[in-house]
């Protein structure tokens, strides 16, 4: 990991919201889908971006995949904690997705059901 690549990976809104979500909890690629409103393919491309830059991991189970932050990333790179916790809550879109991330959460659905269309947060997004 060098310092270079991971302030590029964190030069992009898209990866930043993961990376903020990614903070609160593992998640699989179609929550990552769902939660932030992107197709398989947006968000296949920015998690391999943070994956090359060392900051994310994934492992695989059954049919899908989760990923969450690395600790060799936090660990080398204290700042990214603080920063993620600190200046993520500045932007207004990060805020939402925590929103959505907590909604999700509560409601017990999982990635089976998730697919299946049970939870959809494109009608509440329209609305902010």
């Amino acid at each position: 990991m060098d310092l270079v690549n991971v302030m590029k990976a964190l030069g992009d809104e898209t990866r930043l919201r993961m990376l903020n979500l990614l903070n609160k909890k593992e998640l699989c690629v179609c929550e990552i889908e769902e939660l932030l409103d992107i197709n398989q393919s947006n968000a296949s491309r920015h998690l391999n971006k943070l994956s090359s830059a060392g900051l994310v991991e994934y492992r695989k189970s059954a049919l899908y995949v989760y990923y969450k932050i690395k600790d060799e990333a936090t660990a080398q790179f204290p700042f990214l904690v603080s920063f993620l916790h600190d200046e993520t809550r500045k932007l207004t879109k990060c805020v939402l997705d925590e929103e959505r991330l907590n909604q999700y959460i509560d409601s017990g659905i999982t990635c089976d059901e998730l697919k299946d269309g049970r939870l959809c947060f494109k009608d509440n997004k329209e609305e902010q």
